[in-house]
């Protein structure tokens, strides 16, 4: 009987000292004070180098491409990079392609402003890296797609506002680069806004050269030629502050009404104080972004067309794709101009 009463209080026991560590709480393991933070883990494709190649960087209008760019590759996991002259100048242009092949990208947007890249795109395409234009399309060369703006509808879009601004009748004078065949698709969307307003009359195009000072130089020309002119319209992002400043200074703000290109500061403030009536925006940053996106997911996500697409020599996925265009006045000017302020930091 005294064996059964020691088993029992033996497991009685046990069972208490069970439940009692059951009931205690874990307690919490801290780091030493002097412990590095953990590190978060790096994308396996933070070593993917992707480039854009371009011109004219000086200009502010290519703040939000260089902002949407870098914000891309944040996004996607992927190292970005920006290259290319400050000036317009196709020869140091060129350059900055080869040293950019060089490198052995996985994929390179460019800046489809002239033909002479076309050797480029297709020395590239050989070497086994994918090319995609951006802005300006250069469809005969071995590019996989464009992103930008459908050139012809941002002419469109201005010739119709500046026809309501002038209440279909008037001069008008365009402030382009003749000869560039993104430009000159630009002066035919306005041109083909105009014919619903036979009233309107082109009297002149002038050749800014993608350059302010000879965009006011020409302006001024325009104005002196013509002194009953009633608007200007620029394809570029120098005709509209070019136009802007021959008006001020010839004293006819309000008389002679314009319509610019892109979204540079000093034309929003302009529209600010209604020296210009408004200006044609495309949609920057996410213009580059998206050229990122095609560039991306031609390496890493190509849809199965067939069992082997490289094997096949198929490409899957769009060949173009055409960005947003918004037309920017005193309604809603103050957001753009925030937008620029994020872009320059």
């Amino acid at each position: 009987m005294k064996s059964k009463l020691m088993i029992l209080f033996s497991l009685l026991t046990g069972l208490a000292l069970l439940l009692g560590a059951c009931s205690q709480q874990p307690v919490a393991t801290q780091a030493p004070a002097n412990a590095e933070p953990a590190q978060p883990a790096q994308p396996a494709t933070a070593d993917e180098e992707y480039i854009y190649v371009s011109s004219m960087g000086n200009l502010e209008f290519f703040n939000a491409h260089k902002y949407g760019w870098k914000w891309g590759g944040e996004v996607l996991g992927v190292k970005t990079s920006y290259v290319g002259p400050a000036e317009y100048d196709m020869n140091a242009m060129v350059a900055a392609f080869d040293q950019a092949i060089a490198r052995q990208p996985k994929g390179i947007c460019v800046f489809g402003v002239e033909p002479v890249l076309t050797p480029e795109i297709n020395k590239a395409s050989d070497a086994g890296i994918p090319v995609v234009t951006i802005l300006g399309d250069l469809p005969e060369s071995k590019r996989i797609a464009y992103v930008g703006s459908y050139q012809h509808d941002l002419g469109y879009t201005g010739g119709k506002a500046i026809a309501e601004a002038l209440g279909g009748k008037g001069k008008v004078a365009i402030l382009s680069i003749p000869g560039v065949q993104m430009f000159d698709d630009r002066e035919a969307g306005y041109r083909d806004a105009f014919k619903a307003y036979p009233d309107i009359e082109v009297v002149q195009v002038g050749d800014t050269k993608a350059d302010t000072v000879t965009a006011v130089n020409v302006a001024k020309d325009i104005l002196q030629r013509n002194p009953d002119l009633a608007a200007f319209v620029g394809t570029d992002s120098t005709a509209g502050i070019g136009a802007a400043t021959a008006v001020e200074e010839a004293g006819k703000v309000g008389q002679v009404k314009v319509v610019a290109m892109d979204r540079n500061s000093d034309i929003l403030q302009k529209i600010k104080n209604g020296t210009l009536t408004g200006t044609v925006a495309q949609d920057d940053a996410a213009m580059a972004f998206w050229c990122l996106q095609v560039l991306y997911n031609y390496v890493h996500h190509q849809a199965p067309l067939t069992s082997d697409n490289k094997a096949a020599g198929v490409i899957t996925g769009p060949t173009n794709i055409f960005m947003w265009v918004n037309y920017i006045n005193k309604d809603n000017v103050d957001y753009f101009l925030a937008a620029n302020e994020i872009y320059t930091k």
